[in-house]
């Protein structure tokens, strides 16, 4: 049964706790190291040191989320916090594509990796058709020619690379 100041509560519930709690959590993850990752430095005013302005952005982190969960007016999990953790999950699906990205580019080559995870993510994302696949691969040459031709990024090459006969492997590092 839902008490008064549960049922005036005006604002979307779902996920809410379970926000609030994960945020806290990870701000007291982030406040048990801030010895450890930043320094105080002898003979420096107390504004200039290196460690006060991350001890307060993250001390107001730990407060204001403790704050918060006192002053939510449910603290039980329902149906609508799973349901809304699993939208949130999906959304991590995306961040994990990232990080197979980046780990491969060193390992197999910009061109490649990156039609490679054009092609996998359009198919991902529902667009099947051989006209949508062309345009992906378009896209992706289209990426690796602004970034490495127009733009001058310079992306190592890759490992890969270091099996290739003389000529190709430079190419290889100059355009793929």
């Amino acid at each position: 049964m839902q008490s008064e100041r549960e049922r005036r509560f005006v604002g979307p519930r779902r996920g809410q706790l379970l926000f609030v709690l994960t945020f806290l959590v990870l701000s007291v993850l982030l406040l048990s190291q801030i010895t450890s990752q930043t320094t105080w430095v002898k003979k420096t005013a107390v504004f200039a040191q290196p460690r006060f302005w991350p001890a307060v952005g993250v001390g107001g982190m730990v407060l204001f989320t403790a704050l918060h969960l006192w002053k939510l007016p449910f603290r039980r999990f329902e149906r609508a916090d799973f349901r809304e953790a699993l939208r949130w999950a999906s959304a991590l699906e995306f961040a994990l594509w990232f990080m197979g990205y980046v780990t491969l580019v060193p390992i197999v080559g910009y061109l490649p990796v990156t039609l490679g995870f054009v092609l996998l993510l359009s198919h991902r994302m529902g667009y099947r058709g051989r006209k949508m696949q062309i345009i992906g691969v378009l896209f992706a040459i289209a990426i690796v020619v602004i970034f490495k031709g127009l733009l001058a990024v310079r992306i190592p090459g890759a490992a890969l690379y270091e099996y290739f006969p003389d000529g190709l492997r430079s190419f290889a590092i100059l355009y793929l």
